[in-house]
């Protein structure tokens, strides 16, 4: 890739509840960018009709997503060529923490709403990460080709779950059975579906609304503020389009809002400093670890988010966590699973640094080693669960894979300080799923889980004759993470208060910095 400005990249995440079209859309949305040329849901059969961003066996077999995918394209506009970094997220709640991690990596998001559904329960918690970030939204409600709600119920939900203003930029005329065509507020133009396509038929003053409807479309440019980007950019204001990724139809107005309205690179939190796209140095930030991409290759990618400066194939790093400079002699960008060498990467780019173990999740890679970005915590688990080897030779593997799941962030791992069974905290049973679906197709360890008599954890921290005191008396309830750090292993939420209020100079906290 090229050098170019910073202010030429979109980095962005897709994010959305299951079956909302997530996938879909971004298919489409590496469709209209050049980056592929078939639509493998559309068109294609067997093997090749899987989405590009699902790699793993079991996304494929469930239909899901349960891991986020970086994918990088470019695209002209207004004469100069953008670089999208698109990040495709979870769509499921059970993956909110991966969600929130990869959020810290982006400068805005797309929230996908399907049209016929509008805001579902678990659709509320994946996006309340996405405020915990204050991360621009903007809206596209999809599906509009099919039988729904009213738009206006759609918006107000919007609004009323993310507590910011919606502008709506289109407006559909009709919906599901009597979808006309979306009104592009911005330049007046009707769009009409034709054969599963799109084309534009004029000015509206030539292509009148229909009567039925015209009065729902000045509703909407009255009844709702107009787009104001500060507010945009500063996360007050969500623009809402509609559209259908499946027909293609609204999908090219999407990319255009990124590229015009999206925020380039912006700074970044390291403690109480903002480390700035134009600071003196290269700077990045571990947002996400992947091992086995590559089955043939056991490979182990680290995701880096660049912050600033501009990166040189071969360069020397360091990563906080190790202390010493590394060389990255094979940076890589990705497209899915597919991958190629990048020569350069500028603030905002994703770059994946082949690893054996040496990065972690958290990890800051600078030149001076002076740099220390915060925001990417661990989340105390809400299901605990026991490991049981159907092989008891296996250890050894069991324990080399739940230290890369665990590193990857799929699972927590704790070590009892009494007894030999390790325990796996997850958010979500679908994590236990993909736990025990990943070590047999990817380490051959054949296990299963059991119950565990904990209900949540939390992470220790005080003077330390007050935390030796504490672990004489609770050692059976006491364990460390892979970190080495220690963790009170709590029977229900009552016993976290009990223990805080008889122990008010330890801290028990439900989050861990990376």
């Amino acid at each position: 890739m090229t050098s170019r400005s910073g202010n030429a990249r979109r980095t962005f995440a897709i994010i959305s509840h299951p079956d909302a079209g997530k996938t879909t859309l971004t298919e489409k949305l590496l469709l209209q960018g050049g980056a592929i040329h078939l639509a493998g849901e559309v068109k294609a059969r067997g093997a090749a009709r899987r989405a590009r961003s699902d790699w793993m066996k079991i996304e494929q077999q469930r239909g899901i997503s349960v891991t986020s995918s970086v994918m990088t394209f470019e695209k002209e506009y207004e004469g100069e060529t953008i670089t999208f970094n698109l990040l495709d997220t979870p769509g499921h709640e059970d993956f909110s923490e991966d969600t929130y991690r990869t959020l810290t990596a982006v400068d805005s998001a797309i929230m996908v709403i399907d049209a016929a559904k509008g805001i579902e329960p678990q659709t509320r918690k994946l996006f309340e990460v996405c405020r915990l970030r204050s991360v621009p939204i903007i809206t596209f409600v999809n599906k509009v080709d099919r039988e729904g709600r009213d738009p206006f119920e759609t918006l107000d939900e919007v609004a009323d779950m993310l507590a910011l203003d919606v502008s709506p930029q289109s407006w559909p005329i009709g919906m599901g059975g009597q979808f006309e065509g979306i009104i592009d507020f911005a330049s007046g133009d009707i769009a009409r579906p034709e054969g599963g396509s799109k084309e534009f038929l004029g000015k509206r003053d030539q292509d009148p609304v229909p009567e039925q409807w015209a009065e729902q479309v000045e509703l909407a440019q009255i009844g709702y503020p107009e787009f104001d980007l500060d507010a945009y950019r500063n996360g007050d204001l969500t623009p809402v389009y509609f559209g259908s990724a499946l027909k293609n139809f609204g999908v090219e107005e999407l990319i255009d809002a990124i590229a015009r309205f999206a925020p380039p690179p912006r700074p970044q939190p390291a403690g109480n400093e903002q480390i700035a796209p134009s600071h003196d140095e290269v700077t990045g930030f571990i947002f996400k670890v992947q091992a086995n991409m590559d089955p043939n290759h056991r490979d182990r990618i680290a995701f880096m988010r660049q912050v600033s400066g501009t990166f040189k194939r071969g360069m020397k790093l360091t990563p906080s966590g190790l202390g010493k400079p590394i060389a990255i002699h094979s940076p890589i960008l990705f497209f899915a699973q597919d991958r190629e060498i990048a020569d350069t990467a500028e603030a905002g780019d994703i770059i994946g640094i082949p690893n054996h173990g040496t990065l972690r999740v958290g990890d800051t890679l600078s030149e001076k080693n002076q740099v220390r970005f915060t925001g990417l915590p661990n989340f105390a688990p809400e299901i605990l669960r026991r490991v049981v080897l159907k092989d008891p030779t296996k250890t050894k593997q069991l324990r080399k894979a739940l230290d890369d799941l665990s590193e990857e962030g799929v699972i927590q791992v704790f070590y009892p300080e009494i007894g030999g069974q390790w325990i796996i905290g997850v958010v979500g049973q679908l994590q236990l799923d993909v736990l025990v679906s990943r070590l047999s197709a990817e380490y051959k360890v054949e296990a299963g889980l059991e119950a565990s008599p904990f209900a949540t954890a939390r992470w220790i921290k005080g003077d330390t004759n007050a935390l030796n005191q504490f672990e004489n008396f609770n050692r059976a309830n006491l364990a460390k993470d892979r970190d080495g750090d220690l963790v009170f292993m709590a029977r229900s939420p009552w016993d976290v208060n009990y223990q805080q209020e008889k122990n008010p100079e330890l801290t028990f906290s439900a989050t861990k910095e990376r």
